[in-house]
């Protein structure tokens, strides 16, 4: 918990301060381990607009900033560095920062842990053996990114930067008896996108390869334009574990699927109960960014959304629409104008059937006790900490919602 409210005020900050076009990486690393204890180290890296050396010091300091454009532009950085700093060292770790001014800034983040048993993959989650994959990425960071994702679930792959060297490479493997059976591919690329090349690989493959879409994009009203191409699944960028492995096991069981019904045959492929399928959550949130995120982790498993950038107008979409049109809100706890606890009571006190009856999700990134017990206080009836972890918000969901069956 403490290490993700580390990682969220850095991480927050590179994203604030670096513009359109630049990047940011993250990287972890365990540097060291002995016996039942480890060091790891977090790099996060940003092309943002830097600082100079003389006010690297006092970065830490609260509601820092380096000059007044800079306050008016992007705001002070807050309490957050701050509460970093005493976080890191309350964990007896070590935080580091380089930064030169519009080149960016480097933090590196320290800390012993011990040891943990548990496995973040289940025994049962596996893929078949042998599985050929072909990453298609003109962002060298990304397809490097995507390529060790791949390979961290025992999936072998090559990579190319653009469709055209991509068929060329799926012709030679075709003719040499080694053809892949996965492809995997972004959607925004110059002179031939991710849907373009998907049309062209159809003439070539007749559909016998599947194709995965990565995109960071708002992809709901493009999803058909997408099937129409070829395209098998569509996922959002960044890639992780978890998605790639719902998203290949979902290709492969649709494609090996005997005589599947056409309307139920996408919820079976995804190995889900389909309870979610379809469902309506209003998601509240007040930074667009988080919102868009939750709401892409909502659409992988064809559950709609709406946003609501504040409590007060949570209160009145609720109100707005007639008793039952939404099957759960995602409510988070500290926003402006009004917040998610003043918000989960005041539906809560609506003179309505589904008004006390309808799961209300609490989600914070400071998740100690005090804001669990408060938000159940408050009427709500689960907790989850951000950033949202996919399998725990959908398994929270089914939880939910199932109870109202």
């Amino acid at each position: 918990m403490k290490l993700k409210q580390v990682m969220i005020n850095i991480l927050g900050n590179a994203v604030k301060f670096t513009p359109e076009g630049g990047t940011v990486t993250f990287n972890v690393e365990q540097i060291q381990r002995f016996e039942q204890h480890c060091v790891l180290r977090f790099v996060m890296q940003d092309t943002g607009v830097g600082m100079s050396k003389e006010f690297i010091p006092k970065i830490f300091e609260a509601f820092s900033q380096e000059n007044e454009v800079s306050v008016s532009r992007y705001g002070s950085t807050g309490l957050g560095m701050a509460i970093t700093k005493s976080i890191v060292s309350m964990m007896n770790g070590e935080i580091h920062v380089e930064s030169e001014k519009g080149v960016g800034t480097t933090f590196t983040v320290t800390v012993t842990l011990k040891v943990s048993n548990r496995s973040v993959r289940d025994e049962d989650e596996t893929l078949p053996e042998n599985l050929r994959m072909l990453i298609v990425d003109d962002d060298p960071v990304a397809r490097e990114h995507e390529q060790l994702v791949a390979e961290s679930v025992g999936i072998q792959s090559d990579i190319v930067e653009s469709g055209e060297k991509a068929l060329g490479m799926i012709r030679a493997k075709t003719e040499a008896g080694q053809p892949y059976q996965i492809v995997l591919t972004d959607y925004m690329m110059p002179a031939m996108d991710g849907l373009a090349f998907t049309r062209e690989l159809r003439k070539l493959d007749r559909g016998e390869t599947a194709v995965i879409l990565l995109t960071g994009y708002d992809w709901e009203d493009k999803q058909e334009q997408a099937m129409q191409a070829g395209v098998d699944s569509v996922s959002s960028k960044p890639l992780f574990k978890d998605s790639l492995m719902r998203s290949v096991q979902h290709v492969l069981r649709m494609r090996s699927a005997v005589e599947p019904e056409p309307e139920q045959a996408p919820a079976e492929a995804a190995g889900e109960p389909g309870s979610l399928s379809g469902r309506r959550m209003l998601v509240v949130e007040d930074i667009e960014l988080n919102a868009d995120i939750l709401m892409d982790l909502l659409d992988i498993e064809d559950i709609q959304s709406e946003r609501a950038e504040n409590g007060q107008v949570a209160v009145d979409m609720f109100s707005d629409h007639p008793a039952g049109y939404y099957d759960a809100i995602l409510m988070d706890v500290r926003m402006p104008v009004m917040n998610g606890l003043d918000a989960a009571r005041a539906i809560r006190e609506l003179s309505r059937p589904d008004a006390g009856e309808i799961p209300i999700i609490a989600m914070t990134a400071n998740a100690f006790d005090e804001d669990v017990q408060l938000s159940l206080q408050a009427g709500m009836n689960a907790h989850l900490s951000k950033p949202v972890e996919p399998e725990r918000l959908y398994e929270t969901l089914e939880q939910m919602i199932g109870r109202r069956q």
